[in-house]
């Protein structure tokens, strides 16, 4: 998918490129979108970014913000169908040009030099790096909570053999109970953009993703809910419909941003 543009003296060869707004953005870089934001150093405007990775005629790994999410949203689009797009934004969209890329990516532009993060003097700034996934903690955390998404088919067939949902009048695992308190919240009072977001799912039903401090929340809109914690590595809590679960996710729902 490798395509080149203009970034001042240099050509920069595409590698990838993603999405990021309060509905969709890379979740193991943060649990809501100014968090992500500032980690990359950007202001969290509503309307978002597009960002660009790749590396420039020495090598260095370059990250390029651009206020043309739609121009990066069509071009990842033809890329996942398997089509080129090339993608150059137009200098006047570009907002920042960083150093490095936040996220690991297992390729690299033919022909010139391996990645390496530029210079010091050349960003201006630190290099960006991906978050440290390699033991448990709130990017795995997050990554599992993207896994069972993903795969909802596959997590709610074992759930149905192996757990015993929460009965009404019992009370759930307290870290579970932790999270159905902060996630009822958000109802009241509205957490930051992208803790709430909504995506498709089968039928009429959405897919919910919920994020706070140290938990993720992963549910059906018409099914069950579930839950992974910082505090419990490799866990994950099944929280069964029962009598509060349905009108909690209605009640998120209404308040979650959805891709546009």
């Amino acid at each position: 998918m490798a395509t080149s543009e203009d970034a001042g003296d240099d050509q920069l060869f595409v590698l990838t490129a993603l999405v990021l707004t309060p509905a969709q953005f890379p979740s193991v870089l943060g649990d809501d979108y100014p968090e992500v934001c500032a980690g990359l150093g950007l202001e969290p405007y509503a309307e978002g970014y597009g960002l660009v990775l790749g590396q420039d005629g020495r090598g260095a790994r370059w990250t390029v913000a651009t206020e043309d999410v739609t121009l990066v949203a069509c071009a990842v689009a033809a890329w996942d169908c398997g089509m080129e797009y090339d993608l150059s934004p137009g200098e006047d969209s570009v907002v920042a040009a960083l150093p490095g890329w936040p996220l690991a990516l297992a390729v690299a532009a033919p022909g010139i030099p391996e990645p390496h993060d530029p210079a010091p003097d050349e960003g201006g700034r630190p290099a960006l790096t991906p978050p440290d996934a390699s033991a448990w903690g709130p990017a795995q955390r997050r990554l599992g909570a993207d896994e069972i998404a993903m795969q909802w088919a596959v997590w709610r067939e074992q759930t149905d053999g192996e757990a015993t949902f929460v009965a009404p009048g019992t009370q759930p695992h307290a870290g579970v109970r932790r999270v159905l308190a902060e996630a009822r919240g958000y109802v009241t009072q509205p957490p930051p953009p992208g803790r709430v977001r909504s995506s498709f799912a089968a039928g009429e039903a959405r897919t919910l993703r919920v994020d706070g401090p140290g938990w993720s929340m992963v549910a059906r809109t018409d099914d069950i809910a579930f839950v992974l914690l910082d505090e419990e590595p490799g866990e994950v809590h099944p929280v069964g419909r029962g009598p509060e679960l349905p009108a909690l996710l209605t009640s998120l729902e209404a308040l979650a941003a959805r891709p546009v």
